[in-house]
């Protein structure tokens, strides 16, 4: 009997997938393993590394991403455009990580447990989650470049409820594309001398299966990070190369001071803009940081793929294979970390969310206090900058105020907020 040939896999998501696509079947999908010897099994030091990292990165990713959509959704002021795409990309994280990393955690100390209907529908979920999120990261990006570089258009593009229906149209658009993936795997038992192994594994050959990733590969990984890499530029531009100026005479002008306008407001004017542009910053920042490290962890796994198709034999190092797949885990768990580190208003969300969970829900508490709402506008730099749309106290100057009522959201505490 012919040895079982083992032809690179391209999915990094499970054991089972990085070892070998069988090349001789016995029936419809049944292999003898050469020479009936006895079951390969994997080193215990891999075993032991690959279970740890995994729990610990899959249950920080999962608990992160958890709390980066229910801030979102139960902060009325963290909903905007920008940051609806970022729970698009949570979602999307999640799946990556219950889909791929979880079932990592089994396939690594026995074979395929989880039948045919889960190989089917663990690997659509798979690159469901991954083309999802190299979508939401292009939707934001150009949302960025548009609110930053075309304010005046942004007004109307850049809203809510048309960033729902892009992200309506991205789930809509990749679920279409991934049901190829139905038709492309299958399980695969090869049979040894003390039992059988099952796996799943690619049901096309891999000549056939190389065009299908090259096509994934460009439109989820190339075209995504040139166009990144032009709009932050052009952002980057504007942001950091044409600086609002300090001096508020620079800004309006002797003439203007003397039609109305103080000199303190043309001061609280400038000092506005400047936190608003302060702050945009801060965003573009972060969801750069956002970019890059999508570029950077998905690096590996993606050139590995590339080289192994003009190598032969694979190159296929055990400890190479677990890292390309932790860094993809971790692409998806981090996220929610640099949201904490580099937005003040994702981590007082995050603070917030924490403490609504430990308050008692007999304390309610009363609050009085004027809110005051700055209508002020910079025509020329200032956009729909989403992140900025909170209550603003202008420090003793204000252009309109007026008095509301609301209650507070916190569901588990019952704190009513009256403000007279």
């Amino acid at each position: 009997m012919e040895p079982v040939a083992t032809p690179p896999n391209d999915s990094p998501f499970s054991a089972g997938m990085a070892n070998a696509t069988p090349a001789l079947q016995l029936g419809s999908n049944l292999t003898q393993g050469a020479e009936l010897g006895a079951m390969p099994q994997s080193p215990l030091q891999v075993q032991v590394v690959t279970i740890l990292l995994a729990l610990l990165i899959c249950g920080v990713g999962i608990a992160g991403n958890i709390m980066v959509v229910l801030v979102v959704l139960r902060t009325k002021h963290m909903m905007t455009p920008t940051n609806c795409y970022l729970v698009s990309l949570a979602f999307a994280d999640l799946i990556v990580l219950l889909a791929a990393g979880l079932p990592n955690i089994s396939d690594v100390v026995a074979s395929w447990v989880y039948g045919y209907a889960g190989c089917l529908c663990i690997t659509y979920l798979q690159y469901l989650g991954i083309n999802v999120s190299s979508c939401s990261i292009t939707a934001f990006t150009i949302e960025r470049y548009i609110a930053i570089c075309h304010s005046i258009k942004a007004q109307f593009i850049c809203t809510v409820s048309r960033a729902k229906k892009i992200i309506a149209f991205v789930w809509v658009f990749t679920s279409l594309y991934c049901i190829m993936w139905f038709f492309l795997v299958n399980t695969n038992e090869t049979v040894f001398a003390d039992g059988v192994v099952v796996k799943c594994g690619y049901r096309v050959s891999r000549n056939l299966y190389m065009p299908i990733y090259f096509l994934d590969f460009t439109l989820f990984y190339v075209i995504p990070l040139i166009v990144a890499t032009v709009l932050y530029g052009l952002i980057a531009r504007i942001l950091f190369m044409s600086p609002l100026p300090t001096n508020p005479s620079d800004r309006v002008g002797n003439d203007s001071v003397h039609q109305g306008r103080s000199s303190s407001t043309v001061k609280m004017s400038c000092k506005s803009n400047k936190g608003a542009m302060t702050s945009r910053k801060q965003v573009t920042k972060m969801l750069a940081v956002v970019v890059i490290l999508f570029a950077l962890l998905w690096m590996p796994y993606r050139t590995l793929v590339v080289v192994n198709s003009f190598m032969d034999p694979p190159y296929l190092n055990t400890w190479f294979l677990l890292f390309c797949r932790m860094c993809i885990y971790m692409n998806s768990a981090i996220n929610p970390i640099i949201y904490n580190l580099m937005s003040q208003k994702f981590r007082a969300a995050f603070k917030k969310l924490c403490k609504c969970k430990k308050q008692h829900p007999e304390k309610v508490a009363k609050y009085n206090m004027p809110v005051y709402y700055s209508v002020m506008k910079d025509s020329s730099h200032e956009s729909p900058d989403h992140d900025d749309t909170e209550q603003e106290d202008m420090g003793g100057y204000s252009v309109a105020a007026k008095k509301v009522s609301f209650t507070d959201k916190c569901k588990e505490t019952g704190t009513m907020f009256s403000i007279a």
